[in-house]
């Protein structure tokens, strides 16, 4: 049975560490550093995802604020508060929960976001440093899965990964820390990387899969890989998350991997529940102190 990669205790322990952090960083004389939420719409799942990073904030130390749009807003109208917040000094970070209404272009808005103020890591210049090899704020999920990885000691050098998934947002700036050059400044991981996605045949897909000692899933299909798609004693990260409703009419929360399955196979797994969900706000709470105290930096230069 695979060894499972708890996402709850490791999210735990580094959020005790950030908080010890920042209270080093408020006794030097600094404020707490501040993020700026903002969520365009009533999406439920949205609002659930916000307050875990507002409960985040909290608990460690950083002040929050959520600013709740109607979907009725318009993109010019989002921009407008967006460059609201980015010229406040006392915001540090700034983040817009995604999907935005389809009358949005989510691109736009990622890139309206400050550089320095992304915690998210979405805009194009945190994107294309990333891809440079070059110092970045880091989209968090990668970020996440990075960190789980070291973690738990799961060797990346040389060894075969594959990333089914080929999102903007996660499979692609994962596939970059993957395989980049551990000497530069983005600390890449070294590993031979191959991407799948929706148009990877089936055969073709169960192939790659079962050539991984690094399995990665982010595409949000529940039970698309299997027992017989994974080899004995890789590492499985599973960063996909869908809400199902089970034989008896309950629901629950499942990832894209045969959990139940595969875990008989592989020899670790992160679980859906409790995996890459919590290492995300984590990362997204050492994304907002890291951007405070480089804008302090930059400050005074």
């Amino acid at each position: 049975m695979a060894q499972i990669i708890n996402g709850n205790d490791m999210a735990q322990d580094i959020r005790k560490n950030l908080r010890n952090e920042l209270l080093q960083f408020v006794a030097a004389g600094h404020r707490e550093p501040h993020l700026t939420a903002i969520i365009v719409g009533e999406d439920p799942a949205s609002k659930t995802y916000v307050e875990k990073k507002v409960l985040a904030c909290k608990e460690i130390g950083i002040s929050s604020k959520t600013i709740v749009l109607p979907k009725s807003t318009t993109q010019e109208e989002l921009q407008r508060l967006i460059e609201q917040e980015n010229k406040n000094e006392n915001v540090n970070g700034i983040l817009v929960q995604l999907p935005v209404p389809e009358h949005i272009d989510e691109r736009t808005i990622c890139n309206a976001i400050s550089a320095d103020k992304d915690v998210d890591g979405f805009n194009e210049i945190n994107i294309g440093r990333l891809a440079l090899d070059m110092e970045c704020i880091v989209p968090a999920t990668p970020l996440g899965v990075k960190t789980m990885l070291q973690r738990s000691n799961i060797q990346t050098f040389g060894r075969n990964v594959v990333v089914v998934g080929r999102s903007k947002n996660v499979s692609l700036p994962l596939a970059i820390i993957l395989h980049s050059d551990g000497k530069h400044a983005a600390k890449g991981m070294d590993a031979t990387v191959t991407i799948c996605h929706r148009n990877t045949p089936a055969k073709e897909l169960a192939k790659h899969c079962r050539q991984a000692d690094i399995l990665v899933v982010a595409v949000g299909k529940p039970g698309l890989i299997t027992k017989d798609m994974v080899k004995p004693g890789a590492c499985v990260i599973d960063v996909g998350i869908s809400r199902i409703q089970d034989e008896a009419g309950k629901f629950k929360l499942v990832g894209d991997v045969d959990f139940d399955e595969v875990r008989q196979v592989a020899g670790h797994i992160t679980p859906v529940p409790g995996g890459v969900g919590p290492m995300t706000v984590a990362m997204l709470m050492q994304n907002t102190i890291l951007a405070a105290k480089k804008q302090i930096s930059n400050r005074t230069d």
